[in-house]
């Protein structure tokens, strides 16, 4: 359930389905991925978005601090979540 890994992303250009299969393959699986995209919120593809949700992975995109707030509140509340963060 805790857990740090490496995720190899760069900027949020760089977050896509398969840079996200991570998130897909944890155990057990999570509810929400919370992704911090920097300084700012940055708008992902609405496929990728729509690709998670079909898997029964909801994601929250927020700038970086508000991200690791939410997933501590999310986590706080025993909820399954996972944050991909990028520093800002």
């Amino acid at each position: 359930p805790r857990a740090i890994l490496q995720w190899n992303v760069g900027s949020y250009r760089d977050i896509s389905f398969e840079s996200l299969s991570l998130f897909r393959l944890l155990e057990p699986q999570i509810e929400i991925l919370v992704l911090g995209t920097g300084d700012r919120v940055e708008r992902l593809h609405p496929a990728v978005l729509k690709q998670m949700r079909e898997c029964g992975i909801a994601v929250e995109v927020q700038d970086t601090p508000n991200a690791c707030a939410t997933f501590n509140f999310l986590t706080s509340e025993n909820r399954v979540a996972a944050a991909g963060l990028i520093p800002p």
